[in-house]
C-alpha cells in the first residue's frame, strides 16, 4: 500500500505531495496505521561525537522541517533523525512553485527558503516525540535578518533547542536564503564559529550536558575553500561537519524539464560531487572531527562508498522520496 501511495504522490505537485505525506505521517505515527510504513529496526550502533547512534543511517534535514513526524521516520528504521531547518520566527518561505522533480535523474530542485513554523513550534514537537534515538536539530536564520546579524538568529535558535537536541546543525549552506552561503568563508565563518562555541560552553554549564555542534556546508566549494573551512572548524573546536547541502550546478541535468529553475539541486546527480567533497574534507580534517555524509546517497553501495570516503555517518533525503522506506532497510543491512 505504501508503494502504491508513493506512486500516486509522485504524479502530483511535489510540494502538495510533501505536505500531504507529512500530515498523514503525523496523524498515523502513534496509531496502528503505522504498520503500513514500519520496518524492522536494525541495530548497528556507532559512536560519533560522543553520541551513540542506533545505526549509521539518518534522515537528512529538510524533509521534516517542523519535527512533526519524528516517530514515523524512526519507525522506518533510521538510526537518527534530523529535523529543521528552523528559524527564530515562523516564515512562509519563497513564492510557489518552489519544488520541482527531475524524475529521469531521480533529482529534485527546490528553492523553499526555510519555510517553517518557527523554533518554538519545533521544540514542542521534539519534546513530545517518543523516539529514544538521537535527534539532530538544524537551525538557520530568518530571510529578513541582515547577514551581519546572522549570529543573533543562530544563537536564538541554539538557546531554545539546546536542551532537547542530541546535536545541533548550523545551516550556512542553503542556496535559497540570500547571503547565507557567504557565512562559509574567511572572517565571517570564524566570527560565527567563535560566537557559537562561546554560547555552547555557556549552555553546557547551564544545562549540565554537552550538545555537539555540526556545521553544514555546500558542495560547490573549491579545494582551497574546503581546506580553509576545515582549518576554521578545527581552530574553533567544532564537533563535526555535514557534507553536503544541495548544489547550484546544473551540469548533470542540462536539457531536462525544470533544469533551469532556480534553487538547490539534490538527488542521484549529487553523488559524485558530494563524495568528492567528503573525501577532500576528510583529508583536510585529518580525523580531527567527524563528517556526516549526505547528498546523492541512493543505494547501499553509495552509502558504503561515502563511509569509505571518510564519513562516520550518512543521511538520505531525495533518494528516500523516490525509493521509500525499503531503501532504509537495504542501506542499513549493508553497513
Amino acid at each position: 500500500m505504501y508503494s502504491l501511495a508513493q506512486k500516486i504522490l509522485l504524479q502530483c505537485d511535489p510540494e502538495r505531495s510533501h505536505e500531504f505525506a507529512i500530515k498523514w505521517l503525523h496523524r498515523t505515527q502513534h496509531t496502528p496505521l503505522k504498520w503500513l510504513y514500519s520496518k524492522q529496526i536494525i541495530s548497528k550502533p556507532v559512536k560519533v561525537a560522543g553520541i551513540t547512534f542506533n545505526n549509521p543511517l539518518g534522515l537528512a534535514a529538510g524533509l521534516d522541517k517542523n519535527g512533526e513526524c519524528i516517530d514515523a521516520f524512526a519507525a522506518m528504521g533510521f538510526g537518527f533523525v534530523e529535523v529543521g531547518t528552523v528559524t527564530p520566527r515562523p516564515q512562509a518561505g519563497n513564492p510557489k512553485p518552489r519544488m520541482f522533480r527531475l524524475p529521469e535523474k531521480h533529482a529534485i530542485i527546490n528553492r523553499m527558503g526555510f519555510n517553517n513554523k518557527g523554533v518554538d513550534h519545533l521544540v514542542q514537537q521534539v519534546k513530545s516525540a517518543r523516539f529514544k534515538g538521537p535527534i539532530g536539530i538544524n537551525i538557520g536564520k530568518n530571510k529578513d535578518t541582515e547577514e551581519s546579524k546572522a549570529l543573533d538568529d543562530y544563537l536564538i535558535c541554539l538557546n531554545k533547542v539546546y536542551p532537547y537536541a542530541s546535536y545541533v546543525t548550523v545551516n550556512i549552506s542553503s542556496p535559497n536564503t540570500p547571503g547565507l552561503r557567504n557565512l562559509q568563508y574567511g572572517d565571517a565563518l570564524d566570527a560565527l564559529l567563535v560566537g557559537l562555541k562561546s554560547a555552547q560552553e555557556t549552555l553546557c554549564q547551564t544545562h549540565g550536558k554537552y550538545v555537539p555542534l555540526f556545521i553544514k556546508i555546500a558542495p560547490d566549494l573549491s579545494d582551497l575553500e574546503i581546506q580553509s573551512i576545515a582549518k576554521s572548524l578545527i581552530d574553533s573546536k567544532m564537533d563535526g561537519v555535514i557534507a553536503t547541502n544541495t548544489t547550484l550546478s546544473r551540469d548533470s541535468v542540462v536539457g531536462l524539464k525544470h533544469s533551469d529553475e532556480a534553487g538547490g539541486l539534490s538527488g542521484s546527480v549529487l553523488t559524485q560531487m558530494s563524495h568528492s567533497v567528503t573525501e577532500k574534507l576528510a583529508k583536510a580534517l585529518d580525523r580531527a572531527l567527524p563528517i556526516i555524509g549526505v547528498g546523492g546517497i541512493d543505494s547501499a553501495q553509495a552509502a558504503k562508498d561515502r563511509l569509505g570516503a571518510g564519513a562516520s555517518l550518512v543521511q538520505i533525503y531525495s533518494s528516500f522520496i523516490y525509493q521509500g522506506p525499503d531503501l532504509v532497510t537495504r542501506i542499513v543491512k549493508s553497513l
